[in-house]
């Protein structure tokens, strides 16, 4: 953009901009909603904000690559609610991804971001809505008028819904009851009864229901009746009395002849889970099946609702990033979304707690060093194989933690295998640290000995202490790495809090133990 359009976007738009007329806004925004609008687009202090907000949204794009001619970035996200564009600006949004254009609106400070969301199309502003951050979405709805709220509710599957409701505050969940339809406060009920993180808080009650006596054209049918609604179309469900019969898939119904009976071509071979099973089990059962979707049954067997692929993926990330920050001796919180959406005050608040557990447990290791002090009196050049070793031995044990954190979630071992788990690694260990013991050993010897200079007496005898205590100290750590986690396991822990913090003391204090003890036994005479 030249210098003489900046002008007029500067001076001639933002002047233009404030005289706007509330009729210039598209027709189908609400009343309550309008006057709102009208209000922030109005205001001088917003309009100048604007307009700095625009020529640091070109500044960051200048620094990358060009962006292609026809993709909406911020910059031009910006200008046509300048330019009051608004026909324009709905059209262009309407052709995005909602997932491409709710992360457009994250990048949009507080008062653009809900400007640009009430101008967007009713559908498409409910699509974004989910795909956004909690933090970008609790911003929005603190702004939100009843309509919005409700309408964005309604709109929701009941499931994105429930979800939604479970972090908002209670006054913000009293709003959605009390003025949502009859039909939607009662569904929105029965999701919210159930504990969190189970089957059941994360089902959906929109699915398509077929009755068995139905041919493949009535179940075409069905499907048209019922699908606008549906969270998904290519599984259907046969229901008779609110007792699932069986499931037929789109393809089954396409593949068939109109005149077909639906039991002809149903599997009844069901494969459900109930409300209260929690929902890692949930997801990962859809992983083993390649499941779609799963339904899902309440304590008596009656079919109660369904839970969809993308609600499960959602589950194994959430999963995956907890068990992430556990083993990182960092405590999950609810209140962290993305490194940068997080505050600083979270990231300490999440990071202190283990960090204040692991600083004073190894005062053990502590110990072990003051104990053998004489040792580094007598023999200095021990003190520089330390952080090699302890550093070896924690690498070897994270290894083995790593993988069994990951086989204990995906059901691929169990804390019965734990004599097969100690075999195996054994022979790892064995293998692993034979390989490492010799290459440091030759590493010493060609370090001190060859290239010494003659400085370092007793080489060979530093080449015995060092490679034996690391092939031991290997076969410990790879042993302790493997049987924390299946041991946190058996007593009901997180395998993952096992994993890096608790082990790194461990193996460290005892690697230390054996250093010195064949130390002392190798050197006795020099100490």
């Amino acid at each position: 953009m030249d210098k003489k359009e900046n002008d007029t976007l500067d001076h001639e738009s933002l002047e233009h901009l404030v005289q706007m007329p509330a009729q210039e806004l598209p027709a189908d925004i609400p009343a309550e909603v309008r006057e709102k609008l009208v209000r922030d687009l109005n205001d001088k202090e917003a309009a100048e904000d604007l307009r700095q907000d625009i020529h640091e949204a070109e500044r960051e794009e200048a620094r990358e690559a060009p962006a292609a001619p026809n993709k909406l970035t911020k910059s031009r996200l910006l200008k046509l609610l300048v330019k009051k564009q608004y026909v324009k600006l709905r059209e262009v949004t309407e052709d995005m991804q909602p997932a491409d254009l709710a992360e457009l609106l994250e990048e949009l400070d507080e008062n653009n971001r809900l400007v640009v969301f009430r101008l967007l199309k009713k559908e498409v502003a409910t699509e974004v809505f989910t795909y956004m951050s909690d933090e970008a979405r609790d911003e929005l709805v603190d702004e939100f008028t009843d309509v919005e709220l409700i309408g964005a509710i309604e709109e929701m599957s009941l499931d994105d819904a429930a979800d939604l409701l479970e972090d908002m505050p209670a006054s913000v969940v009293k709003r959605v009851l009390e003025k949502s339809s009859p039909q939607t406060r009662e569904s929105l009920n029965k999701l919210l009864h159930y504990p969190e993180n189970s089957a059941g808080s994360l089902m959906t009650l929109e699915y398509v229901r077929l009755r068995r006596e139905m041919t493949v054209r009535q179940a075409f049918t069905a499907i048209r009746q019922q699908g606008e609604q549906a969270e998904t179309l290519y599984t259907c469900y046969v229901v008779d009395k609110n007792r699932l019969l069986g499931i037929v898939s789109v393809r089954s119904l396409l593949l068939a002849e109109l005149d077909t009976p639906i039991t002809e071509i149903m599997d009844d071979n069901v494969i459900a889970v109930h409300v209260n099973d929690d929902q890692e089990f949930v997801s990962r059962e859809m992983q083993r099946y390649d499941f779609t979707a799963m339904p899902v049954l309440d304590n008596e067997g009656m079919f109660v609702g369904i839970i969809t692929i993308d609600d499960a993926i959602d589950v194994l990330t959430e999963e995956s990033t907890e068990d992430m920050q556990k083993m990182a001796a960092i405590l999950p919180d609810d209140e962290a979304t993305t490194y940068f959406g997080t505050s600083v005050w979270t990231h300490a608040k999440q990071r202190i707690p283990w960090l204040m557990i692991l600083m004073l447990s190894a005062t053990f290791t502590g110990m072990v060093t003051t104990h053998y002090e004489q040792a580094f009196v007598a023999l200095p050049l021990l003190v520089s194989f330390m952080p090699m070793l302890m550093g070896t031995a924690g690498n070897c044990g994270n290894q083995v933690s790593t993988q069994m954190v990951r086989g204990l979630a995906l059901d691929e071992i169990e804390p019965r295998d734990f004599l097969k788990v100690v075999y195996k690694e054994l022979r790892v260990a064995v293998i692993v640290g034979a390989v490492l013991g010799v290459a440091n050993g030759l590493r010493i010897w060609l370090m001190y000995g060859v290239f010494g200079g003659g400085q370092y007496p007793n080489v060979m005898d530093y080449v015995v202490v060092v490679s034996l205590a690391l092939f031991l100290s290997i076969i410990l750590a790879k042993l302790v790495g493997g049987l924390l986690p299946l041991g946190a396991k058996k007593l009901g822990f997180d395998p993952a809090i096992m994993a890096n913090p608790f082990l790194s003391t461990i193996v460290d204090a005892c690697s230390l133990l054996i250093y010195f003890q064949i130390a002392t036994v190798v050197f006795h005479s020099l100490m």
